[in-house]
């Protein structure tokens, strides 16, 4: 059974973060250049919150926020939902679903050890099965 710790060793542990007091613009301009569609909000080592495209769209575009002067943390989305390293690829899809959330922080106790997408989970299964299909017509040619 595929774990957190095994989609984390493949793809990396690299984190994206702002700060809650930064303006919204900053958040963008970093998702932007990162191609990420979320970022985890940072006040030092703790997650205070995590602030996505979709918070962006909804709670500073359709409202007639200013982007430059919107703090993050008006926006982010807290307490922010989160799983740890043992974790399952098949509990954080079921996670993701009922929440309808794309992303997921991974922390190890109280520190963040990763970022997984949707786009993350869904490569590692897809790999895996067709890994399996694979392992499966060897069998049957053997």
């Amino acid at each position: 059974m595929l774990r957190v710790a095994d989609v984390l060793r493949g793809k990396g542990g690299t984190v994206f973060g702002i700060g809650p007091e930064d303006p919204v613009l900053e958040a963008i301009r970093v998702m932007a250049e990162r191609h990420v569609g979320a970022l985890l909000v940072m006040q030092g080592t703790e997650l205070r919150g995590i602030v996505s495209e979709r918070d962006y769209a909804r709670k500073v575009v359709l409202l007639g926020r200013s982007s430059a002067e919107t703090p993050v943390w008006q926006i982010m989305s807290s307490p922010v939902i989160s799983v740890g390293t043992d974790d399952t690829v098949h509990a954080c899809l079921e996670l993701m679903t009922r929440h309808r959330i794309r992303h997921l922080p991974v922390l190890d106790g109280a520190t963040v050890v990763g970022v997984l997408s949707i786009g993350d989970l869904v490569k590692v299964i897809i790999d895996s099965q067709r890994q399996h299909i694979e392992d499966l017509e060897r069998f049957i040619h053997s």
